[in-house]
């Protein structure tokens, strides 16, 4: 029988691995929730903030519309107008309207007002000029009026005309603004005026009596201007 000791177990050494000094170390980002964690989107949302602390998303603006008249009711209401010449551009209100159409009045004077008024007898409170040339005059004229070229009418009113009483003026006709001259001149100088629309002509064509070179003148009215077998024209 062997009689040597059994050798002793051996003992650990002293170099057993020990945990790494280097080992992973939890990151700084791996402790914060990201920018996506539902925790941190549940706490910056709207609705988790206090209402004071809430932001407040900007008004969109809006153009506020220009101010201008508004729409007549058949321009608002009617049917459309795009196609229709006449009424494209819509009448004017009727406030607007009256005013024009009085101030026209003011301004004009009707061929067969001034030839029935004259026709009268009575004194007609107003004068009628002839605002043409010698030559015009001449050949024909309103019985009554007076002869007073608008060249002439700064040097010769005061002379031919009172300036306590109307006057009416007329040239030769639509296609001539003579007379529109003439009242402009005549009311610079104080007097009160107005024209009479269709001159010299609508007073022929209407069948009024005029004055020429040869006497004393008439024709058959037009039957485009005045009734045939009427003396007023009902207008």
């Amino acid at each position: 029988m062997n009689s040597q000791p059994l050798a002793a177990d051996p003992q650990p050494t002293a170099t057993a691995p020990q945990p790494s000094a280097t080992a992973p170390q939890p990151s700084a980002t791996d402790a914060q929730p990201s920018a996506t964690d539902p925790r941190l989107l549940a706490v910056d949302s709207p609705a988790a903030q206090p209402p004071s602390e809430r932001p407040v998303s900007p008004r969109p603006l809006t153009a506020r519309p220009a101010a201008g008249p508004s729409p007549t009711p058949s321009a608002a209401t009617g049917p459309s107008t795009a196609g229709n010449p006449v009424l494209r551009v819509p009448p004017a209100d009727p406030a607007v309207a009256a005013a024009y159409f009085s101030a026209s009045l003011a301004f004009h004077a009707d061929v067969s007002d001034v030839a029935g008024v004259l026709a009268g007898g009575d004194e007609p409170g107003f004068v009628v000029v002839d605002s043409r040339s010698t030559a015009a005059w001449e050949q024909g004229h309103v019985p009554g009026a007076v002869h007073l070229p608008t060249a002439l009418v700064a040097e010769q009113a005061a002379a031919l005309l009172d300036p306590a009483v109307p006057v009416i003026t007329y040239c030769w006709g639509p296609g001539c603004n003579g007379a529109t001259r003439s009242a402009l001149a005549l009311a610079g100088l104080g007097y009160q005026v107005k024209e009479m629309l269709g001159g010299f002509e609508y007073w022929v064509r209407e069948g009024f009596g005029f004055e020429s070179r040869h006497g004393r003148e008439r024709r058959v009215p037009d039957p485009l201007t005045a009734p045939e077998d009427a003396e007023d024209c009902g207008c």
